[in-house]
């Protein structure tokens, strides 16, 4: 075996992945909403890379649009969205419950690329830029057999669930 083949083989073997039911503990969402469907490797405090597997079957392609189906950029944003917020819960090594929300609170610099259709595969690549004072910052993009289809940097925070804590200080009285 060469080295390059040995470094390959480490690497394959080192990556860390995650199937739809972990990260259903990572996320709230649910059909039609969860947007991830596997994580293909990330590392803590840095890195992540999934994929969500665009069918016809997308409820969303019924009406954008019947006669030529397009995934809708809000929801490639969302994919994208979604994944920085594994990577978020895995770095700070919690998982969200009841008491938190992830909120997605602005977005910078977002550009198109390319259409995705069914059939395609979204990779999403999100890198951390920077966390201060409770705000995430990535750098995310999505592509479709390498070739960008979109671009932008996110921002995101963890807060308590004030409604959940609220139904909790209302039951305890």
């Amino acid at each position: 075996m060469t080295t390059e083949a040995v470094n390959t083989a480490t690497t394959a073997n080192t990556a860390k992945t995650l199937g739809i039911n972990e990260i259903k503990e990572y996320l709230p969402h649910r059909y039609p909403l969860l947007l991830v469907d596997r994580v293909l490797d990330y590392e803590l405090g840095k890195t992540i890379t999934a994929i969500k597997n665009v069918t016809v079957n997308e409820e969303f392609f019924n009406g954008h649009f019947p006669h030529k189906p397009v995934m809708p950029g809000v929801l490639m944003i969302e994919a994208l969205a979604q994944t920085a917020a594994i990577l978020s819960f895995k770095t700070m090594d919690v998982k969200p419950d009841e008491n938190s929300v992830v909120y997605f609170v602005g977005i910078d610099n977002a550009r198109f690329k390319r259409p995705v259709e069914p059939g395609d595969q979204l990779k999403m690549d999100i890198e951390i830029l920077r966390v201060s004072r409770g705000i995430w910052k990535y750098k995310a993009t999505a592509s479709v057999d390498g070739k960008v289809a979109v671009e932008a940097e996110l921002m995101c925070t963890i807060r308590a669930n004030e409604s959940a804590q609220s139904a909790a200080q209302v039951a305890g009285q």
